[in-house]
């Protein structure tokens, strides 16, 4: 079995359609559900709203954590989350998810598309050793 690359991480969190972003409040960790991935220039990215608790929370820590699971896998991503406030990246993100550019515009203030940094991405099952792909 061939390894795994970034591309099958974008894809399994695609399949998966829902994921789970975690980041700390002070003391506090704080998980939230997510949906949007991206993989663009090599990176693979997220999008938030700059006005949401998670965004300023990154801002001031931006170690994070995300678990999806889908058919028996679970994909664990551990890195910083950096902004990337490039709008091509934003307009990328957008038309891939339409239903969107109803609250989001990439020439708003809001629109905040986040890369992941320093990280690993983690397959994992109960019946199979782990994988685990580089996401520098």
């Amino acid at each position: 079995m061939a390894a795994k690359t970034i591309d099958n991480v974008a894809q399994f969190l695609r399949d998966a359609q829902t994921y789970y972003l975690a980041t700390v409040e002070g003391d506090q960790p704080r998980v939230r559900p997510f949906g949007t991935v991206l993989l663009y220039g090599g990176r693979l990215y997220i999008q938030t709203g700059k006005s949401k608790d998670v965004s300023k929370q990154l801002a001031r820590n931006p170690k994070a954590e995300l678990c999806a699971f889908k058919d028996g896998v679970w994909l664990r991503i551990a890195g910083e989350l950096v902004n990337d406030d490039d709008r091509a990246v934003k307009a990328a993100m957008l038309e891939q998810y339409p239903q969107l550019q109803a609250m989001y515009s990439a020439d708003d203030d809001n629109t905040q598309v986040l890369y992941f940094r320093n990280a690993a991405a983690t397959f994992s099952s109960f019946t199979a050793a782990p994988e685990t792909v580089n996401l520098n």
